[in-house]
């Protein structure tokens, strides 16, 4: 690990902010690092505000799009609302079809086959339309590089709508609308919403129209703030807002399929971090291992029983996800090893039956072991497709362009990439992504970083302190739970490995005749530099642990030195 102190900001700044909120310096430091510099901003940030919302109508084509989607519902059309098959593409296709069908009865959803149609929008999905006498498909979390597949539907009466998120290709596709904050041509003040805030601007959009207000639109909000947690986008500025109050919805107010999913679990306030972790994953799982719809069906259903026996049914596949996971991880680990693969700048793998729908939960678990730019490959048809993960700082969509000579198709973003190409151009595409990274990344991007906001010791460590920091929430990308670092503690004595094969460190940590608890998961190798009584520092975040109804604070610790 490298452990990297963030520059001390000004320290005019600093006091001036803690003397106007009347906060601790240190709380006040960690302000500033945000970008938080006065009273007005750090009310924005502590008390986020429905009203911070930007207008809909500011990003590029959202009138097309409304005036397109308001002629349909008056001709009574037929609207398929269509979307990618992860945690983002269902709840979006959840959030506006459940819109649109307080308006018409005359709306349906797709969500293409994995296995069968891959990613984005496809030529099946078109035919079903055309077939079907739909005249608007509206896309979402996908469609942005779909030149030939609009063109196609448009050679069959159908108009598009995309609502979109990935970074645009060099042409922008003939669509009725296009809404994409990325394109160089929008001016959206804010650029880093996912698909389903790009789908939530549009209902937003829609319900002005109607003479409603964004305080209407609140219960679509536990979905949206799902797939911002579960794509990974900064939580920042009007992703921030909208987490916090999707979040207020999930815990106070969540809609059937949700709750029906926490039966499964008996967790009752979730954080953003538990959303990744515990509903992500869920409905993840019914477009890995089975179909996508599963998902927008148990978000959809208002009937807690038939809710209930969806729930039952997504956790049989996210119980067939872990084991593929687990055996599909071990295998690639063995063919690193046996291919001696471990000192490249790169890893990439590849087996053909390896199931295309968790390549990329084990390219994220290769990242975390060998912290490599990582692809793992399958065979898939007649081609090969890989899911592809990044290390922090390391921009694996620009690399996969520098490869575009072997690839078919790809797209996604800085961190988390899809591609197919040919099986011959297999060997020739690894080699050149090789050459790609090796030539291009920063080295000291290949250790694992820990940034620390602050040095901190331990009498400091209040009640009241840790009430402050936990408004800092709900982190994320842009505004990560705050790492501390405190030097030459001790243990008290009493520190131990616990867990499965001890892999995680129990102990208590003491200065200056201040002791507090500490849990080190996946640190149980770090034993023997807290034992004999000798001095080590540790970075950490502060966490609560609750125990026979008790509610302490301890220290989460990131690592040991």
């Amino acid at each position: 690990m490298r452990w990297t102190l963030k520059p001390k900001p000004e320290t005019l700044l600093v006091d001036n902010l803690a003397k106007a909120l009347h906060i601790d310096p240190v709380i006040a430091s960690l302000l500033v690092q945000r970008g938080i510099t006065n009273y007005d901003q750090a009310k924005h940030f502590f008390r986020p505000s429905l009203e911070d919302l930007h207008d809909p109508f500011s990003m590029k084509d959202m009138d097309k799009a409304v005036v397109r989607i308001e002629k349909a519902i008056l001709e009574q059309e037929n609207i398929m609302v269509y979307g990618d098959y992860d945690v983002d593409g269902t709840t979006s296709v959840a959030l506006l079809s459940s819109y649109l069908e307080t308006r018409s009865s005359q709306v349906t959803t797709y969500i293409p086959d994995r296995y069968k149609e891959g990613y984005g929008i496809s030529y099946q999905g078109i035919d079903y339309a055309s077939d079907n006498d739909i005249s608007l498909i509206i896309a979402l979390d996908c469609g942005i590089k779909a030149l030939e597949k609009i063109a196609y539907a448009t050679s069959k009466g159908i108009d598009f709508i995309i609502c979109d998120h990935h970074r645009p290709g060099d042409e922008i596709p003939n669509a009725v609308a296009v809404l994409d904050p990325k394109r160089n041509d929008c001016e959206y003040p804010y650029k880093e919403l996912c698909g389903c805030g790009v789908g939530f601007k549009l209902i937003q959009a829609l319900a002005e129209q109607q003479g409603l207000t964004i305080h209407d639109l609140l219960p679509y909000l536990d979905l949206v703030a799902t797939a911002i947690a579960a794509d990974i986008v900064p939580i920042t500025g009007e992703n921030r807002v909208l987490a916090y109050y999707g979040l207020q919805v999930i815990n106070q107010n969540p809609r059937i399929g949700f709750s029906a999913l926490l039966d499964q679990v008996k967790k009752e306030t979730l954080t953003i971090t538990d959303v990744v972790f515990i509903i992500a994953p869920r409905i993840n799982a019914a477009g890995r291992m089975k179909h996508g719809l599963h998902a927008v069906h148990l978000l959809k259903e208002k009937n807690l029983e038939v809710a209930l026996q969806y729930a039952s049914e997504i956790e049989h596949y996210n119980s067939d996800r872990k084991d593929a996971d687990k055996r599909i991880t071990e295998e690639a680990l063995t063919q690193i090893t046996n291919n001696q693969e471990v000192n490249k700048y790169t890893t990439v793998v590849y087996k053909e039956d390896w199931h295309k729908g968790v390549i990329g939960i084990v390219a994220s678990r290769l990242t975390e072991t060998y912290y490599r730019p990582t692809l793992v490959f399958t065979k898939s048809g007649e081609k090969l497709a890989a899911s592809a993960r990044s290390v922090k700082g390391f921009d694996v969509y620009d690399a996969l362009h520098a490869c575009s000579d072997h690839i078919e198709q790809f797209g996604g973003h800085k961190y988390a990439a899809g591609l197919t190409l040919l099986e011959e151009q297999y060997e020739q595409f690894k080699q050149k992504f090789e050459e790609v990274v090796s030539s291009t990344i920063d080295k000291k991007l290949l250790t694992p970083e820990i940034q620390i906001d602050a040095v901190l010791e331990l009498d400091q460590i209040t009640p009241k302190f840790f009430r402050i920091l936990k408004q800092f929430g709900p982190f994320g990308p842009g505004n990560m739970t705050p790492v501390f670092i405190t030097e030459n503690v001790k243990d008290t004595g009493y520190g131990r490995c616990v867990g499965a094969d001890e892999k995680h460190l129990k102990c208590k940590v003491q200065k200056n005749n201040i002791a507090i608890d500490a849990i080190g998961f996946s640190l149980g190798s770090k034993h023997n530099l807290i034992t004999n009584n000798q001095k080590f520092k540790v970075a950490y975040s502060i966490d609560e642990n609750e125990w026979n109804g008790e509610v302490t604070l301890q220290l989460k610790l990131k690592d040991i030195l």
